[in-house]
């Protein structure tokens, strides 16, 4: 009996070595069917991560022969502080550190595959407290709209939510009204709120010689000052709207991707049944823009433009695309009012102004 049982013991073992092989052979047929995969670095925005981390978008770029490895920064530390070098392509959400970057490379490629107006992500009692007060209202298509230049002069005075009349009702908070955003020394999406409130403290128009950048300092400055801590990237004050409420985040610049793409999210949106965005008027459109530093990277950058499949995916993660109307369908589809065109936007300084802003207030957070 025991001959018997260590004989069909050995059977069994050879059947499992034998199917071990021809799985492996198996599995090295499809891996060469599936042909080489060219493995590319690179430095994008923090916002742009859950896009290049969803499991369908990495399948995706698979199918044309493309992994994707990725490091976050903000795109002003991409543009200035981040060592290059080791990294295929750089990819911040603006156009003149984009610029700036290309420059240092040598005249690098650039393309903008998709791109994102800035928003304020707030809470329905904020938005209609601020719209009894004229520094709000809600526009055709039921989006919100923020007067920026009412919502800098509640700023300059002073003003506390608590000051505003109808507060009590809705929103009765010591606070100082204030946006919270991302530290403008580091992050894109603080640069471009500073050069949104730069516009309309310039008269309306763009910030140029030194001596309108002297005369919009003071409250360009405090904007940011006032604030105290502030985090280096854009997910982290979205992430306290998120899980903070009204009560500690009133108002927070975001990107309009970060909202429609939360309520777009796998898995379910961690929005509050009072979530709004708003845009501020003027907004500032923040260009997404990859600067191909490796030939290999210009492939990534005419997919990420062209296929079907990874546009409606980026859309997905709510960014704007060569399709005008694929956005509002996704947003209206998860219950967010967007406006389709935006006409009161303003056009952002030169990087060297940009720059130049950016440095004076931050020479003001020691003094």
């Amino acid at each position: 009996m025991r001959k018997l049982v260590g004989a069909a013991l050995a059977v069994l073992l050879v059947a499992a070595v034998a199917t071990l092989f021809v799985l492996d052979r198996r599995s090295g047929s499809a891996d060469a069917a599936a042909g080489p995969v060219t493995t590319l670095r690179g430095v994008i925005g923090s916002e742009k991560e859950p896009f290049f981390d969803d499991p369908r978008v990495r399948e995706a770029l698979a199918a044309h022969g493309l992994a994707v490895e990725v490091d976050t920064a903000g795109s002003r530390q991409i543009a200035t502080d981040v060592d290059l070098d080791g990294y295929d392509f750089a990819f911040p959400s603006s156009a003149p550190a984009a610029q700036r970057i290309a420059e240092g490379a040598g005249g690098a490629s650039v393309s903008s595959p998709f791109w994102s107006p800035m928003v304020v992500a707030t809470h329905r009692p904020v938005v209609e407290l601020l719209a009894r007060n004229g520094a709000a209202s809600p526009g055709p298509t039921g989006a919100w709209h923020l007067d920026l230049s009412a919502y800098l002069r509640m700023v300059r005075e002073g003003t506390r939510w608590s000051d505003l009349e109808g507060a009590a009702q809705l929103y009765d908070s010591p606070r100082a009204v204030l946006i919270t955003s991302t530290d403008v020394r580091t992050s894109n999406s603080a640069a471009m709120y500073l050069a949104g409130a730069a516009w309309v403290l310039n008269g309306g128009g763009v910030v140029t010689t030194a001596g309108q950048q002297e005369a919009v300092l003071p409250e360009l400055s405090h904007l940011f000052l006032a604030q105290g801590f502030s985090a280096a990237s854009s997910e982290e004050p979205f992430e306290d709207y998120l899980s903070q409420g009204a009560g500690a985040v009133p108002m927070v610049m975001a990107y309009e991707a970060q909202f429609v793409g939360e309520a777009a999210r796998e898995g379910g949106s961690r929005l509050g049944e009072d979530a709004v965005l708003a845009y501020p008027s003027p907004t500032i459109a923040s260009k997404h823009v990859l600067v191909a530093l490796d030939p290999g990277a210009d492939r990534l950058a005419d997919l990420l433009s062209t296929d079907p499949v990874l546009t409606a995916l980026a859309v997905e993660h709510g960014f704007r695309t060569g399709d005008g109307t694929a956005l509002g369908a996704v947003a209206a589809q998860h219950g967010v009012a967007v406006e389709q065109s935006l006409t009161d936007v303003a056009d952002p300084p030169s990087f060297e102004v940009l720059e130049s802003l950016i440095d004076a207030v931050a020479a003001r957070y020691g003094t």
